[in-house]
């Protein structure tokens, strides 16, 4: 229960590669991902994480392994945050930056593309926003988590 069948190290190894590709695999796949889970993303997560266990633990099942494994993935997730916090740059590099989805009423067509945003999305997360019309946005910014933030117009008096 308590011995490796690799060294402690090799978890340590292991547990960073997988922990930095699947950071780097999440930040190209787009913002959308990250906020708005359909069951197929669901899916994908879940078979993803099944897909490198055998990665980070070489077949060891070991309790020590496990918890080797999981304080590294622990301590990559406290370091980058902390590098991040004191590190601008690296944090937009990490996070990205938020961007204009909709400005005076008028959508960014190519940000929508890129970021594989239907004009469904968009419209329910209006909605959300406490409006029916695109005419009726100042501003609808596609935040670093994926979640759209919208700021109506006044309405004049």
């Amino acid at each position: 229960m308590l011995e490796l069948s690799v060294p402690w190290w090799e978890f340590i190894f292991r547990g960073i590669v997988v922990y930095l590709f699947l950071l780097v695999f999440m930040r190209l796949t787009g913002k959308r991902q990250t906020a708005q889970y359909a069951p197929f993303d669901l899916i994908l997560l879940l078979i993803l994480s099944n897909a490198v266990q055998n990665a980070m633990n070489a077949g060891d099942n070991s309790l020590l392994g496990g918890l080797i494994l999981a304080t590294t993935l622990l301590v990559c997730h406290m370091l980058l945050s902390r590098l991040g916090y004191y590190f601008p740059r690296l944090s937009r590099l990490i996070d990205g930056k938020a961007q204009v989805l909709v400005d005076q009423g008028q959508v960014n067509a190519p940000l929508m593309h890129q970021e594989l945003i239907t004009r469904e999305d968009l419209d329910a997360a209006l909605r959300a926003g406490g409006c029916l019309h695109l005419h009726e946005v100042e501003r609808a910014t596609l935040e670093t988590d994926g979640h759209i933030t919208i700021v109506l117009r006044r309405k004049s008096p």
